[in-house]
Parts: C-alpha cells; sequence; structure tokens
C-alpha cells in the first residue's frame, strides 16, 4: 500500500505570470511515452509482477522504492503543469468571451476539458496508454528497459528545459534532471549486479552533465544525484543498499541510502477558483450550504 504526503517533492517558485503553451510543453513530460506516467506505471507493475521477491530482494527494493518516487514526480510535473496555465482567462459574463485566448493555444483541449489543469495528455494531446508498459518478467530485461526509459526521459527534459525559460518549469526540470539521474546510475548499477557488465560507462546519456544547466546545478551541489530513499520507515526496503553502493561512477561521492522520505519539501499550492471555467463552481451561498452540513451534528 501507499502513504499521501500533501507535500511535492521540491518548493516551486511563486510567480504571477504563466505560459500556456509552455504547459503544453511540460505535458510530454507527464503523458509522453518518456514522461512520469511511464516511469511510475512502468515500475510499478514490475514490482507487483516481480516473480522471485524474496530471492531477488535487493532488485525488488530498488524497483519498488523508486515506484513511489515516481508519484510524486507525477504530482510534481502536474503542478507546474497547472502553475503554467495561471492567468489564461479572466472571470466574465459569458457574452464577453472571457476564455478567448484558449483558442488560440497549442492545446485548446485544457481549455475545454481540464479547466486549464494536466492531464495524463503528451505534448500533442494524445493519451497516455497502457501500451506504454514493459513488464516482462525477465528481470535483466525488464532493468535493461528501465535504464532505457530513464535515458529516454533525461533526454526530452533537456530538450523541454532548451523550449522555455518560465522559471517554474526550469525548477522542477533541474530537479528531474538530477533524480532521473539517480536512477539511471540506479538501474546501471542493478545491471551490473546482475550481469557483470559495467553499463555506468555508457554514461551521462546524452553526453551532457547536469551541472550545465543552472537550475539543475543546486540539486547536484546538494547530493540529490548520490541519494536513494526507501519511502518507507520500517525497513522494507532496505535492501537497495547492497545495489546502490561505492562510489558515484561520475562523480565519485558516495552513494547513501537513506531510509524514509527526503527532509526537505515543497508547499502543494492553492489553484485559484476559475469561475469563467466554473470551477470549482461553489459560489457563495453553496459553500454557506455547504459549511453549515459539514458543521452540523451528526
Amino acid at each position: 500500500m501507499f502513504q499521501r504526503v500533501n507535500r511535492l517533492a521540491i518548493e516551486l517558485p511563486e510567480v504571477e505570470y504563466g505560459d500556456v503553451n509552455a504547459a503544453s510543453a511540460v505535458q510530454e513530460l507527464l503523458g509522453g511515452k518518456f514522461g512520469e506516467m511511464s516511469t511510475l506505471n512502468n515500475y510499478m507493475y514490475q514490482s507487483f509482477n516481480f516473480r522471485g521477491k524474496v530471492k531477488l530482494k535487493p532488485f525488488y527494493d530498488l524497483v519498488a522504492s523508486i515506484t513511489a518516487e515516481e508519484f510524486g514526480h507525477v504530482e510534481l510535473v502536474a503542478t507546474t503543469i497547472n502553475l503554467l496555465n495561471k492567468g489564461a482567462s479572466f472571470p466574465a459574463a459569458p457574452d464577453l468571451t472571457p476564455l478567448q485566448n484558449g483558442k488560440n493555444m497549442r492545446n485548446a483541449k485544457a481549455f475545454i476539458a481540464t479547466a486549464q489543469t494536466s492531464s495524463p495528455h503528451d505534448s500533442m494531446g494524445l493519451p497516455w496508454t497502457g501500451e506504454n508498459v514493459f513488464t516482462s518478467g525477465n528481470l535483466v530485461l525488464d532493468l535493461l528497459h528501465n535504464f532505457f526509459l530513464e535515458c529516454g526521459a533525461r533526454t526530452h527534459k533537456m530538450r523541454v528545459y532548451e523550449m522555455t525559460d518560465h522559471p517554474v518549469a526550469r525548477e522542477m526540470i533541474g530537479y528531474l534532471l538530477v533524480r532521473g539521474g539517480t536512477h539511471i546510475v540506479a538501474y546501471a548499477k542493478a545491471l551490473e549486479m546482475a550481469t557483470g557488465v559495467d553499463v555506468t560507462k555508457m554514461l551521462p546519456i546524452p553526453n551532457l552533465d547536469n551541472r550545465v544547466f543552472d537550475a539543475a546545478r543546486k540539486y547536484e551541489d546538494r547530493g540529490y544525484g548520490n541519494v536513494l530513499f526507501t519511502w518507507n520507515y520500517v525497513g522494507d526496503y532496505t535492501d537497495i543498499n547492497k545495489i546502490w553502493k561505492g562510489p558515484h561512477p561520475q562523480t565519485g561521492e558516495k552513494l547513501i541510502v537513506k531510509e524514509g522520505i527526503p527532509e526537505t519539501s515543497g508547499k502543494v499550492p492553492n489553484l485559484d477558483e476559475l469561475p469563467e471555467e466554473f470551477a470549482p463552481g461553489i459560489g457563495p451561498d453553496e459553500f454557506h450550504a455547504i459549511a453549515k452540513r459539514l458543521l452540523a451534528k451528526m
């Protein structure tokens, strides 16, 4: 089972303006083939379907713990999209066309279907699909797929970073470049443990250091690229330390396993109401009636 914490993985900047077309590009990092929906569901189903959990526990622990982190990455990218959609419409009577900007945006569907928020679609509006999930049951093949998936995800993050200079998008991408890079190394080391082949000699893919990106450099400086978390406080996934050990293959820094979740996090933003989208569609009278019902003695 999973336990949810009402915090984001990092603190996102508070800005007064959005960038709706940037939100469309960032959708690729959520619902694209190499987006966070794919990393989450690949690792989640591989952990559900893992055969030999006891005999091969370090490998199971690795996939299972990264699964838990990916839930937070989905939330972080979705929240970024929501913030990038800020300020694209205005409250007004329907005849004043308050959603008029939507018809000129790359993702008009966000104005029509989701009240200017995220959805499990790619940058062109195509829906994410379970066809993106690979769970073969073969340990080495699944690990190799995960390594490839993370490298593809890293490539897409780099490209979207170069498409927008919006501070919210760049903060999110900078963080995920570092954490995704950590997962790449983790799967490379797991493959080495399983096969004896040192896959880390191929890194980084693409051949560009995270420190080239201003928004990623500070997370590297804080050591986020050297640590894996168990996302659990009762010792269930601590055997990842049998894989995640020794020096980092690129930096030489010591690899660390920490039980639980990161100590630092960010607040979940309270999205503005959009009366022109009828979202949430609760006016003062309805809110008063709801409050009375909520406070009434049962």
